[in-house]
C-alpha cells in the first residue's frame, strides 16, 4: 500500500510573495483612490466653506487615531486575520452608507473609511514585517506602489467624473473593490502572522509601548518623515481642489491632477533605481527639499492660480519619491518582538497628519487665504529636511555585495 500524504500546501500555507502583497495593496488603492477626490467635494458642497471641511476632517482624524492606538490591545483578544477582515467590512459599510448622500451619512462614511484604512494598514505592515526580510523591504514598497498605481491614477479622476454621471457610482465601485480585497486576503492564507503568543499576566495599557517608541530616535525620525509627507498629500488632496474652486478653475481639476500625479506610481521601479544610486539619507533630504521649494513657491505664486497649481503638481511628484523612500528608516529600525505595536505607531502617521493638517489649516485660514496652507506645508517639509541630516549616511545600503541590477539592493 502506498502511504497517503497530505499535500504540503495544505499542511503549511506557502509564504506570501512580495507580488501578492503588492496585489493586496492594489485592491486597497482602488477602494480608497476612487473616493479620495469625492469626499472633499461632497464635504465642501454640504458644509459650504473650507473651514468647516477642515473641522470635520480634524474630528474624524481624532477618532481614527484613537482607533489605531487601540488595535494592538484588541489584537490580544481578536486574531489579526479578523481585525483585517473587520477593516474590509468597514470599507464596504462606509461606501454603502455614503450613497444616502445626507451630511450625517457622508460624515459617518468618511469616519468608517478612515478607521478602516488605519486598521488594515496596521495589519498589513505587521504581515509585511512577519514575512518579508529587511533586505527585501525596498522591493516590497516598490511592488506595493506599482500595483497601487492603477487605483491611485484612475481612481481620483474617475470618482469625480462618475459622481457627475451617477452620484452612487464611485461608492459602489469602492465597496466592490473592498470585497475583492477581502477575498484576496483570505486567499493569501496569512493567518495571524508570526510570533503570535497568548498574553501572559496582566494586559498592558495600549499606550504603554509609546515609551519604547520615544526611546528609539531612529523610529521617531522615521515617523516624522512619514507624517510630514502625509501632511503634504493632505494639502494636495483636500486644499488644492478648494483652491481651484475658489479661483474659478473648476471642481474636476483637483481629481484630474491627482490622477495625473499618481500616474508616476508606474515609474516606481525607476524611482527606486534613483534611490539606490545614492544613500537613503540623500534621497530623503532631496525629496523633502524639493517638496518644500515647490509648496512655498505655490504660496508665493497664489496671485497667478495656474502657476500656483503647476508648482503644487511638481511638489506632488517629489511626494511620490518620498512615498517610496521616506518610510524605510522606520521599517528598518523595528525590532521583531515589537512588530504589531510599532506597526500601530507607524500607521498612526495618517491620523496624526489628518489631525494636524486640517487643525493647522483652520488656524491659518483665519488669517490668510487657502494659499497660506501651502506655505505651512512647505515649512514643515523644511523641518523634515533638517531632521533627515541626522540619518546614518550608509543607512539602507546592503552589508554584503549583491548581484548588480537586483531590486533587493533597495534595502
Amino acid at each position: 500500500m502506498h502511504e497517503r500524504r497530505i499535500p504540503e500546501w495544505v499542511r503549511h500555507a506557502p509564504a506570501p510573495s512580495v507580488r501578492k502583497f503588492g496585489i493586496l495593496a492594489g485592491f486597497e488603492a482602488v477602494v480608497r483612490g476612487i473616493l479620495i477626490s469625492v469626499f472633499p467635494l461632497v464635504m465642501y458642497r454640504a458644509m459650504g466653506d473650507a473651514g468647516s471641511v477642515s473641522l470635520v476632517y480634524f474630528l474624524v482624524g481624532l477618532v481614527s487615531l484613537l482607533a489605531g492606538l487601540m488595535v494592538p490591545f484588541l489584537i490580544r483578544y481578536v486574531p489579526r486575520r479578523w481585525a483585517y477582515t473587520a477593516g474590509c467590512v468597514m470599507f464596504i459599510t462606509g461606501a454603502l452608507l455614503a450613497i444616502d448622500g445626507s451630511p450625517k451619512a457622508v460624515i459617518g462614511a468618511l469616519a468608517l473609511n478612515t478607521v478602516a484604512a488605519v486598521v488594515t494598514f496596521i495589519c498589513f505592515n505587521a504581515y509585511v514585517l512577519d514575512y518579508i526580510s529587511k533586505i527585501e523591504l525596498g522591493r516590497c514598497e516598490t511592488s506595493r506602489m506599482f500595483y497601487s498605481a492603477l487605483g491611485w491614477t484612475a481612481g481620483p479622476m474617475a470618482g469625480v467624473m462618475l459622481m457627475e454621471l451617477w452620484a452612487p457610482a464611485p461608492f459602489v465601485i469602492s465597496a466592490a473593490a473592498a470585497a475583492g480585497m477581502l477575498i484576496m486576503f483570505w486567499a493569501m492564507r496569512l493567518g495571524n502572522g508570526k510570533l503570535i503568543t497568548k498574553a501572559r499576566g496582566a494586559t498592558k495599557n495600549p499606550l504603554s509601548f509609546l515609551r519604547r517608541f520615544f526611546a528609539q530616535p531612529r523610529l521617531v525620525a522615521g515617523y516624522l518623515f512619514a507624517m510630514i509627507r502625509s501632511c503634504g498629500w493632505w494639502i494636495y488632496v483636500v486644499y488644492l481642489p478648494i483652491f481651484a474652486i475658489e479661483n474659478g478653475l473648476g471642481e474636476q481639476l483637483g481629481g484630474t491632477l491627482l490622477s495625473a500625479t499618481n500616474a508616476m506610481l508606474f515609474a516606481a521601479p525607476l524611482i527606486l533605481r534613483w534611490v539606490q544610486n545614492r544613500s537613503l539619507r540623500s534621497a530623503v533630504r532631496t525629496g523633502f527639499a524639493a517638496c518644500a521649494t515647490c509648496f512655498l513657491l505655490a504660496a508665493f505664486l497664489s496671485g497667478w492660480p495656474v502657476a500656483s497649481v503647476v508648482a503644487l503638481v511638481m511638489g506632488s511628484i517629489w511626494l511620490i519619491v518620498l512615498d517610496i523612500c521616506a518610510g524605510l528608516p522606520f521599517l528598518m529600525a523595528v525590532k521583531p518582538s515589537e512588530r504589531t505595536e510599532m506597526s500601530a505607531i507607524y500607521s498612526s502617521y495618517r491620523d496624526v497628519s489628518g489631525i494636524l493638517t486640517p487643525g493647522v489649516a483652520a488656524l491659518v485660514l483665519l488669517a490668510t487665504p487657502v494659499a497660506g496652507v501651502f506655505a505651512a506645508g512647505g515649512l514643515a517639509m523644511l523641518g523634515a529636511w533638517s531632521v533627515a541630516a541626522r540619518l546614518h549616511p550608509r543607512l539602507g545600503r546592503p552589508r554584503v555585495p549583491l548581484q548588480p541590477g537586483s531590486l533587493s539592493e533597495a534595502a
